[in-house]
């Protein structure tokens, strides 16, 4: 790593790591003994991690054996002494040689990849191939950066190209910026927008990654406005689409398409329901859909809101437009400058910032992440064994396979530079690392579907397995009787009428006193009952009667939302904002849906 630092470029680095390399061979202690080593090249022998490893595979295989060898001018000579007199190897110094073993492995600092580059955020950062990730640009206190450095995942290495090529101003590369975008298209990264100062920049570029060489690219057609906090993915190998931003007066909902072929801009026309106009969104696309979350809309509003894109694929001969999707699950909540990583069939949400309400002036932080899966058509919290990262937006984060790169972004004070991996639990990392590693959700696994039996094959069992769901709302058995549930019958006793004289009674009376009641007028004690009636009802009358598959937005009743709160364990994880909709939905399940309470077992 510090060579990588102090030469312009990894192949100057390996270069000279030859040098060094060549003379941790020679000064080992196999070619050459320690003890025949001059005093002042000794301190090489000690740095060489082939001597450690030599030292410590002699001495502990032969280092305590006092049998006799034969030295040519000297008889016999014990093993022990003629290792400590003619090759420096002492059966004593094991323990340390062995401690220093450990410390090597063990420590994150060294053996593990932990250089961080530099402290920004707003910048951007592109996976170019299984092979690379190119950042670039960004902000740190006040000064706009314009460096480009690249992580190289198969040799676990950072280092920062020598760029060549330039624009019309002669200069070498795009000028600094932040919150611009950037799309990888095979080995081209394509940057447009961003802000400098307090300029929104509308320039185009292209780098080689294969040459690391910089382009100005002069396009054609429907060129977009200079912006920044606009969101673009890569539509295929030749299609780059990108929408919204902020033009430094207005917010902008406009959608573009960019042929990198031709290099013409066309400017799509939508059809329908658009979404508001916003920044600071983001967009993915998957498969044929372009899928848009979040961001700050016109007027300032934090938006949680997710949107679909179709359209955008002639083969499919479809007219553009939006559909808003409201899926199940514990959504985010509203928020601006998070990130989604795809990675198989899920969608990972992490950081981002929102507002924190009427009463605070101040924007609240996220360090939550959060799954889209793409199968089960739900959102979920995805639980992690250790402490997370500090709440951030503005960050990056870059699906490595299985794992997930975290890297820089901003709270509202301080910008980072840390580096984190969220990684499946059977992961070399988390095996080496417990202290610093995460669980993330595996990769679909048919095979282990099939030898675990997870019920029928339900997508929605699978998830709730391996995220730890509750499984009371696959499988309507589970579910407790209403006579059973002793705190529903605990707080009907106190709720109810005095002339009420059974427990059934007393809970018909409770869901009318639930039906008729405020929002603000549920205690926190009732939030428990309420929300495991809210299970009881969604399980015995709906996936009782259709299943446990809940793939569809909208079934149980047209025109409204789906089931958000099923899979919520507890009352401990809603949030006050939750409550109004949670009791909008109870009532619905009781006017839609015949009501009887079973008493198969009284």
């Amino acid at each position: 790593m510090m060579l990588v630092a102090l030469t312009p470029n990894y192949q100057i680095a390996a270069i000279v790591m030859s040098f060094f390399l060549s003379f941790w061979n020679l000064f080992s202690g196999f070619l050459i003994s320690r003890t025949d080593i001059p005093i002042w090249w000794r301190w090489y022998y000690w740095l060489s991690p082939v001597a450690w490893t030599i030292y410590g595979l002699v001495t502990s295989q032969v280092g305590d054996r006092t049998d006799p060898v034969q030295v040519p001018g000297l008889g016999d000579v014990p093993v022990n002494e003629y290792l400590d007199s003619f090759l420096g190897f002492k059966y004593d110094f094991l323990g340390a040689v062995a401690g220093a073993h450990f410390a090597v492995k063990n420590s994150p600092a060294i053996f593990s990849f932990s250089f961080s580059p530099w402290n920004c955020s707003g910048h951007t950062a592109v996976n170019i191939g299984n092979s690379k990730i190119v950042f670039f640009g960004g902000l740190v206190d006040k000064k706009f950066l314009i460096d480009v450095t690249v992580y190289d995942i198969d040799n676990n290495m950072w280092f920062q190209p020598e760029c060549t090529g330039g624009g019309s101003d002669g200069k070498v590369g795009p000028g600094p910026r932040a919150f611009h975008i950037a799309v990888a298209i095979d080995c081209h990264m394509f940057i447009f927008g961003g802000r400098f100062g307090g300029n929104r920049l509308g320039d185009f570029w292209v780098l080689d990654t294969d040459i690391w060489q910089w382009s100005e690219l002069t396009s054609f057609g429907d060129l977009p406005s200079s912006r920044d906090f606009a969101a673009a993915s890569a539509v295929g190998n030749s299609k780059i689409v990108m929408y919204g931003g902020w033009d430094g007066k207005k917010w902008l909902s406009d959608v573009y398409v960019l042929d990198t072929i031709s290099l013409e801009w066309t400017e799509l026309s939508v059809s329908g329901t658009i979404p508001p106009p916003r920044c600071g969104h983001s967009v993915t696309m998957i498969e044929k859909r372009l899928l848009m979350y979040g961001g700050r809309g016109g007027g300032g509003p934090i938006m949680g809101d997710l949107w679909a894109l179709k359209g955008l694929v002639k083969e499919e001969n479809e007219m553009p437009g939006w559909t808003q999707l409201k899926l199940p699950g514990q959504a985010p909540s509203p928020r601006c400058g998070h990130t989604i990583a795809s990675g198989g069939p899920y969608l990972l949400l992490f950081g981002g910032h929102g507002t924190g309400g009427w009463l605070s002036r101040y924007d609240i932080y996220y360090n939550d992440c959060v799954v889209l899966d793409r199968v089960s058509v739900q959102w979920t919290r995805l639980p992690t064994s250790n402490e997370s990262p500090a709440a951030r937006a503005y960050h990056s984060m870059n699906c490595v396979g299985s794992r997930y790169l975290l890297f820089g972004g901003f709270d509202g004070k301080s910008t980072y530079g840390d580096l984190w991996w969220l990684v499946p639990e059977d992961d070399p990392i988390a095996k080496r690392l417990t202290s610093s590693s995460s669980e993330v959700v595996p990769e679909r696994n048919t095979a282990m579907e099939a030898k675990e039996g997870l019920g029928e094959g339900s997508a929605l069992s699978e998830l709730q397995k391996r995220l730890e769901s509750s499984p009371l709302l696959s499988n309507p058995d589970h579910i407790l009787n209403e006579l059973e549930d002793k705190e529903l019958i605990q707080l009907a006793s106190r709720v109810g009428d005095k002339e009420v004289v059974s427990n059934l009674q007393a809970v018909q009376a409770l869901r009318d006193h639930w039906m008729k009641s405020a929002p603000q007028a549920i205690t926190l004690k009732e939030l428990s009952p309420l929300l495991h009636d809210y299970h009881r009802l969604i399980t015995r009358h709906h996936i009782g009667k259709l299943g446990s598959n809940l793939e569809l937005v909208e079934f149980g009743f047209p025109g409204k939302n789906a089931f958000r709160f099923y899979h919520v364990k507890s009352a401990s994880q809603l949030r006050l904002n939750d409550i109004p909709n949670l009791l909008a939905e109870y009532n619905d399940l009781l006017s839609s849906t015949t009501i009887g309470l079973q008493t198969d077992n009284i």
